[in-house]
């Protein structure tokens, strides 16, 4: 999958599917894109491969005091992904898909604060926060995320 910015400046390629799908309805989400939720497709970083100009890293404080890491095209602006935490993985926003309906939410989450006006579907998967991975993600997205955090301590 590919993606970018508005403007072309920044591209980047996933050099593998997304772990999971988060459709967030977090009130963080809500203000810092100015819509109803963010769907965020989470990918390890080190299979996020950017190409063109180097977007700009914004630390942006959310409201249980943490601090999100959102990478922003220089020029445009666009919010391309994000970071929680340490950088294990990108958060890729999926309105920046070249093909945003190549994917669809697995989960959705802080649906407590869902706009009264979004309707999920009847069997979507939907959390009123948060959720514990290892009952929700797929054991090889599990897996996956184990190799990541090796490779990133550099036991791998």
């Amino acid at each position: 999958m590919t993606g970018g910015c508005s403007c072309g400046a920044v591209r980047y390629r996933l050099l593998d599917t997304p772990l999971i799908v988060h459709c967030c309805h977090c009130l963080n989400c809500q203000r810092q894109t100015g819509s109803a939720f963010v769907i965020n497709a989470i990918v390890e970083s080190d299979r996020v491969e950017l190409s063109g100009d180097d977007p700009v890293v914004v630390d942006v404080a959310r409201d249980d005091g943490s601090v999100q890491r959102i990478y922003r095209c220089p020029h445009c602006q666009v919010a391309l992904m994000s970071e929680y935490g340490r950088p294990l993985a990108k958060f890729v926003r999926a309105g920046t898909l070249d093909d945003p309906a190549a994917i669809e939410p697995d989960v959705h989450i802080y649906v407590r604060s869902k706009l009264p006006w979004v309707q999920l579907p009847d069997d979507a998967l939907a959390f009123d926060g948060i959720y514990e991975m290892d009952q929700v993600w797929s054991a090889s997205s599990l897996e996956r995320v184990a190799a990541a955090s090796a490779r990133q301590e550099g036991t791998a």
